[in-house]
């Protein structure tokens, strides 16, 4: 074996798939136990505007190392979807405490990272 062929190792993921209402009320349980918040990610393979916002969905999550990112594929998981009454892709989440706070619908980038920061910002004051 050549020694000069380095495996490239590939960057871990801060965000987390949901691919079972299982995984989705385990990790809702998980962080509302630690304190930590949600931005979930409803996404669907099929619609491009979703598709799209998935890397900057993991740029934002390697932001904010106290937040539990997830994404949703809607068509993978629709009983979660159904349950928070997705209607359109993408659609972000903000759940705290096992509740939702606030829903954006659509792919704006700077909308949906000025959103983010506010509700980090408002929940670092509040635990402060």
């Amino acid at each position: 074996m050549d020694s000069q062929v380095q495996e490239a190792q590939p960057i871990k993921s801060r965000v987390m798939k949901v691919d079972s209402v299982e995984t989705w009320d385990l990790y809702v349980t998980q962080a509302t136990n630690q304190g930590c918040p949600i931005v979930a990610h409803f996404t669907a393979s099929w619609c491009m505007p979703s598709v799209a916002m998935n890397p900057f969905f993991e740029e934002l999550a390697s932001s904010y190392s106290d937040v539990l990112f997830l994404a949703v594929d809607v068509d993978e998981v629709k009983e979660v979807a159904t349950r928070l009454e997705i209607k359109a892709m993408p659609t972000f989440l903000l759940m705290r405490e096992g509740a939702l706070v606030d829903k954006l619908v659509g792919a704006n980038p700077e909308e949906i990272r000025k959103w983010i920061e506010g509700f980090v910002q408002s929940i670092r004051v509040s635990v402060a």
